[in-house]
């Protein structure tokens, strides 16, 4: 049997872990949730649930993926001999495909946008004809299911280069350029004369406006931003070399992500309040709302142009680590080569992507408890399989697991002190849990 893949470096195993993590939620939701639950106050909170939900779960992640160096069934097996706990994987690997048929759709439009910007059509329009411009992009089955597919393509061509040659290289270069693109608009955002009020909306403390409803919200918002619970972290682990210290890479990880959704708040309020513009979030936040305030900035095209370039790399970094989870467990599990095992996984989210796609034209009319297709994939995603696999594995690692695997691969067999150690322990079996539990009754609506 051929040896292995893994990364080749520590900064290309953090690269990818961090893009894993990076989407669109700390871009186009995180800024809008703080501004409108407390600002600061939203903020503090949001940190809190990092510290002890956040990072103690993407470690519980690590030490199922570099304890064993396989795929999350394997992982399992090897882990619980004789347990049904592998069954579990089959959740994680259904999750990962609803998650990216329906995220690559909206990675789709961003091409779509990418594509307007580059030949100069996002400017001199009117709020209600960029409203108008999205309309008739999603209604338009041929350029919605199009621009979807080009963008797989893209995937998968990362994909096919492997490892090392695709997901680490990609990441090395994506993730230090959307860091450099995001400051960039953060200094030009700070010299904008609604740079005060916007960072007053974000950052300013009011605890008057933080509820119990916020708070939920702070939780469920660091849960999902780091897009744990489906595993994705469990197999980019399983690469990581033995003397990684996956602690520290667990709280770089989380820390990076964080400081990504902070940045984007920075970027865009300023420029919201500079040019009196409602703040708004999701994808009306980049498709409608955005390309107006670029309109109106000297250097416009420009702005917009790096703005649909850094919403990409945020969109495929993550994308790509999604896709990895079933083609390394097709791979290991039925012993076939990695392109058969890309062949197999592009397929499947081809067609769910082409039908997430459709939902909002051609199968417009087929709606679930009110929802389209689209929606209820994200729905699914992310209030249900996202959440369980978070559950799941912080009570593995934290009731079920040996105590001294735990120890091993916090200390990597007693090199380091692992002082963090009995924390981490300590949150994934009482803290973790309970947060996750409760951010499942608020997201499926049973309390709110």
């Amino acid at each position: 049997m051929s040896k292995r893949a893994g990364f080749a470096t520590r900064l290309g195993a953090i690269a990818a872990a961090v893009g894993s993590a990076v989407g669109l939620g700390n871009i186009w939701r995180f800024p809008y949730e703080a501004g409108e639950n407390g600002g600061g106050a939203f903020i503090l909170i949001y940190i809190f649930c990092i510290l002890v939900m956040g990072i103690p779960v993407i470690l519980s992640e690590f030490i199922i993926g570099r304890s064993t160096h396989s795929n999350m069934k394997a992982a399992l097996k090897r882990l619980s001999p004789g347990k049904k706990y592998y069954l579990f994987t089959y959740v994680c690997i259904m999750g990962s495909f609803i998650v990216i048929g329906f995220y690559s759709v909206v990675c789709g439009w961003i091409i779509e946008y990418l594509y307007q910007a580059a030949l100069g059509n996002l400017s001199g329009h009117s709020p209600n004809e960029y409203s108008a411009m999205f309309g008739n992009l999603i209604a338009d089955p041929w350029r919605c299911v199009g621009w979807t597919m080009l963008f797989l393509v893209i995937n998968f061509m990362v994909m096919s280069r492997g490892i090392e040659k695709g997901i680490e290289r990609v990441s090395s270069i994506m993730m230090p350029l959307l860091f450099v693109i995001l400051i960039v608009f953060c200094v030009n955002s700070l010299l904008m004369p609604g740079a005060r009020k916007g960072l007053e909306f974000l950052f300013w403390p009011d605890f008057s406006e933080l509820t119990w409803k916020g708070v939920l919200v702070a939780f469920g918002q660091a849960f999902l931003s780091l897009s744990i619970g489906i595993s994705c972290l469990v197999t980019y682990s399983s690469y990581f070399k033995d003397d990684t210290s996956l602690i520290k890479d667990a709280v770089t990880v989380a820390s990076l992500d964080t400081l990504v959704a902070i940045l984007s708040g920075v970027m865009i309020f300023p420029a919201v309040f500079s040019f009196n513009v409602e703040p708004t979030a999701g994808p009306s936040l980049i498709f409608e709302v955005l390309p107006g305030i670029f309109q109106q900035m000297a250097g416009g095209y420009v702005w917009a142009l790096l703005f649909f370039l850094l919403v990409f790399f945020a969109s495929l970094t993550s994308t790509i680590s999604l896709s990895e989870i079933p083609i390394t467990f097709i791979m290991e599990e039925h012993n076939v080569s990695r392109p058969r095992a890309i062949f197999w996984t592009a397929l499947i989210t081809f067609i769910l992507a082409a039908v997430a796609a459709l939902s909002f034209n051609v199968l417009s009319d087929i709606k679930l408890w009110g929802k389209n297709i689209f929606d209820m994939m994200d729905y699914a995603a992310s209030n249900i399989f996202m959440l369980l696999g978070g559950l799941f594995t912080a009570v593995y690692v934290g009731w079920i697991l040996d105590r001294k695997v735990i120890r091993d691969q916090i200390t990597n067999n007693g090199r380091l002190k692992g002082t963090m150690g009995p924390y981490m322990i300590f949150c994934m079996r009482y803290i973790a849990p309970v947060c996750i539990f409760f951010i499942f009754l608020y997201l499926t609506g049973i309390i709110g």
